[in-house]
């Protein structure tokens, strides 16, 4: 790692961060659980003499010498997870250091971020003449893309014109990220005795529609996040062998791309169904950063890629231009025994460090 200008030196930025994890793991904080962990988050901050302020399980900061008249960039991360799989071999909640690993519930997704934030904070909280303010914001509900969490919080932050959002991408920058919309269908019928003739059965219908769906092609292809994406994720009819039954419904799992707004997508798939549909709900949109974004060239130029991320996080509701990036591997999020290397922590600071220098 290169020398950093800072109060703190990297040694002790990396000794905080790790220890800082080690007691968020000892925490369980599942979704709409997370009070515990918000207090030892302040009280991380605390130790260090910095301000916070609360709302809900979100605990959020300013840089000490925070002016009203610039804009400002976030750094955002949550500390829910999920719940272990019954896969563990290790107690998810006790953390194991071994081998340049660190075990332990939510230490890859999003552990590793938010420590490694913290102490970016811890960085450049004193430092005057920055071109824009920090701000850092560690929420609750992500998992389960609660209400309660970011969404909520954003409109009490101050005006923030980039937001860099802390999840497992091995420190490259997610310029693009797909939505995500859940639809629920239903295919009527009519219902009647197996042993009789029925040219309206509501399953055979409903399997000639999906067929048709899965098959469809959408139109317009994102030069970073490919075609949007339709599974189906669930079907359910009939309770018993000698009844054909008068429905059969389904869920549709669909990953948007920039290209279409979630109603944009819905509107489409309809279009192609003769099943009844319902979204769930229009929330989580995808997300782009333009290639030219200073943040991004940053990024480039001290040799991190760029890519599109198929997979959804707090990015899809906030209300202005975000990054998705952080230490780990989305690949080792909510598996048996999650873990993160320790250097990948170091590196983790050392980057957003390297690459906020030149933004700010």
């Amino acid at each position: 790692m290169q020398e950093l200008k800072s109060v703190y030196n990297k040694e002790e930025l990396l000794n905080n961060a790790v220890g800082l994890l080690k007691n968020l793991i000892e925490i369980p904080s599942f979704s709409k659980d997370e009070f515990n962990t918000s207090v030892e988050i302040e009280n991380f901050f605390k130790k260090h003499q910095i301000p916070t302020k609360r709302f809900k399980n979100n605990i959020w900061a300013v840089n000490k010498n925070f002016d009203v008249f610039k804009p400002s960039v976030l750094l955002n991360t949550h500390h829910d997870t999920v719940k272990p799989n019954k896969a563990y071999t290790l107690d998810p909640f006790v953390p194991i250091e071994k081998d340049g690993k660190l075990f332990g519930l939510g230490s890859n997704d999003a552990g590793a971020s938010l420590v490694s934030m913290a102490q970016v904070f811890l960085h450049f909280y004193d430092k005057e003449d920055l071109k824009y303010n920090l701000v850092i914001a560690l929420t609750a509900e992500e998992e389960i893309s609660g209400f309660d969490g970011i969404e909520a919080l954003f409109p009490q932050l101050p005006n923030i014109e980039l937001a860099i959002v802390g999840e497992p991408t091995q420190m490259n920058l997610a310029i693009a990220e797909k939505g995500l919309l859940v639809i629920d269908g239903e295919m009527k019928g009519t219902p009647s005795h197996a042993a009789h003739p029925n040219d309206d059965n509501s399953i055979v219908k409903c399997m000639q529609d999906l067929q048709g769906i899965l098959n469809f092609k959408f139109p317009k292809i994102s030069e970073y996040l490919g075609e949007v994406k339709v599974t189906l994720s669930g079907i359910h009819a009939g309770v018993q062998h000698n009844v054909v039954p008068e429905s059969c419904n389904f869920t549709l799992d669909v990953r948007v791309t920039d290209e279409y707004s979630n109603k944009e997508a819905f509107e489409i798939i309809q279009s192609q169904m003769k099943s009844t549909l319902t979204a769930r709900s229009f929330r989580l949109n995808s997300s782009k950063i333009e290639m030219d974004h200073p943040f991004v060239q940053a990024g480039l130029e001290i040799g991190r890629t760029t890519y599109g991320s198929p997979t959804s996080s707090d990015q899809a509701i906030i209300p202005c231009t975000s990054v998705k990036m952080g230490p780990g591997d989305s690949r080792r999020s909510h598996t048996a025994d999650e873990f993160i290397y320790i250097n990948e922590i170091e590196e983790g600071i050392e980057i957003y460090i390297r690459v906020l220098e030149k933004v700010l």
